[in-house]
This record gives C-alpha cells, structure tokens and sequence, in this order.
C-alpha cells in the first residue's frame, strides 16, 4: 500500500513546536553575572513616553492607563514589521512562555522567553507617589541574545500623568551561524532601539482606541499584535529556530 502524500501547506508549524518545547528550558545567562550586579558587557536601557493624563489619585477603571495595561499584557503595542510573539491563551501571565518572531529582511528568527515578574505596586518615585504595573521576562535558551526585558505602565497620581517605561539590559548570546552573528553585531543594537522607539510611539497611538481583546485561534494560541499580516515575501523567507546557543547546553 503507497503512503499517503502530503498535503502542501501541513507541514508542522514551527512556531508550535518551539512553543512546546519552552515549559522546561532554562533562562540562557547567569543572572548573578548580570545587572545590577555586573554592568560590563551589557546594554542598559530606559525609554519613557506619555501617553495621556487622567484625573489625580488611582488609575481610573477605564481611562488611558487601565487601556495601556491591557494592551501592553497581550503584546499588541510590538511593531509587527520588527517582533511578533505568539503564547497560550487563556492562561496566566506570570510564567507565561512566549515565541518571539524577529524579523529582518527574509529572515524569521523564532526565539523563545518567559515572564518571569509581575508587579503591581504603589511607589514614591521622584515626582511623588506612582502606581506601576508591569511584568518581566527573560529570555531562554536558544535566544540570540541574554537578558531581561521589563514593561511598565505607570500613572504618577500627584498629576495624572500616564507612561509606559521599557526597561532593559542584553547583550548577545552565543551564535553559531557566522554569517549571522556578523548580522547581529552590524544591525542588532540598531534594531534593537529602532523597536524601543516604535513600541512606544505604538502605544501611544493605541490607547487612543478601544483595546480590541486578542483572540487564540484554534490550536488556543495567540498571534500577537492582533491582525498582523504576512509581508509581500513571506513565501521567500528563512525561518530559523534557536539560533543562539544551543539549548541545554
């Protein structure tokens, strides 16, 4: 008996797979040699916009920054030309493993992280007090770089104003593929800020619309920012998984 041949178009999506294979991967650098401990070697980065104000006092049940918080939980302030991320839903924030998508060119870089801190806390900060929310995640084996990436939205309550903060430090991971790691060191810390400046900027304008809730398709994931669309050449690109150091190494 012949086997049956595949179908075109059902092959195993690889977003999937790595999706899968993150619930026991380890984080991919020893925190004890990172910021704040050990700044050598790393980028450090703080980037900051305002993206409106409301009344005085605690965070209004609908206003700019409950819209803010949403939106920046599901992932959608990502410019989708940069970074796309793909997760399980529903499921908890905090622990939640998440694909990220780097895109360059024609090339599809599939890359796994997780949360790993939630806060939600009254602060003083230098202005008076504040009220942060926010969530952390590292990044995993196999990831190009190292490092921890931290998203605040914050409303200083003295004036209303309203923030959404990127806190950061990374350094490149391991690469095996030479021609990439010389990809990296030419376009990698351009492109890194070049994504700073385009999420907050995003945001800004995305909060001045009602959030749409992102929605897992059947296999329960969501694609992350919602109605992201394949580029003109996606049938030309290169996807490649785990390009750093190899996990479990």
């Amino acid at each position: 008996m012949l086997p049956t041949p595949r179908r075109p178009g059902r092959r195993a999506d690889p977003v999937v797979g790595l999706l899968d294979a993150l619930a026991d991967r380890p984080v991919n650098y020893d925190e004890a040699a990172a910021p704040p401990a050990v700044t050598v070697g790393w980028h450090q980065d703080r980037r900051v916009a305002v993206l409106g104000r409301e009344a005085p006092g605690e965070p209004a049940a609908d206003g700019v920054f409950a819209r803010a918080v949403d939106l920046v939980n599901s992932y959608e302030f990502s410019d989708p030309a940069i970074v796309r991320a793909a997760y399980r839903s529903p499921g908890d924030l905090l622990g939640r493993a998440m694909v990220l998508e780097g895109r360059f060119l024609l090339l599809r870089l599939l890359m796994g992280v997780r949360v790993t801190d939630r806060h939600d806390e009254l602060v003083e900060g230098p202005e008076g007090p504040e009220r942060r929310v926010g969530w952390s995640y590292q990044t995993l084996d196999g990831h190009i770089e190292q490092g921890r990436l931290t998203y605040e939205v914050a409303k200083l309550l003295d004036t209303g104003r309203v923030e959404f903060r990127i806190i950061a430090h990374s350094r490149r991971a391991p690469i095996a593929n030479p021609v990439l790691r010389l990809g990296f060191r030419v376009f990698g810390r351009h492109t890194q800020q070049r994504f700073y400046r385009n999420a907050l900027r995003r945001l800004q304008v995305l909060v001045r619309e009602p959030a749409t809730a992102p929605r897992p398709g059947p296999d329960g994931i969501v694609r992350a920012p919602t109605g992201s669309r394949p580029g003109r050449f996606e049938a030309w690109t290169v996807r490649l998984v785990d390009a750093g150091a190899t996990p479990g190494r």
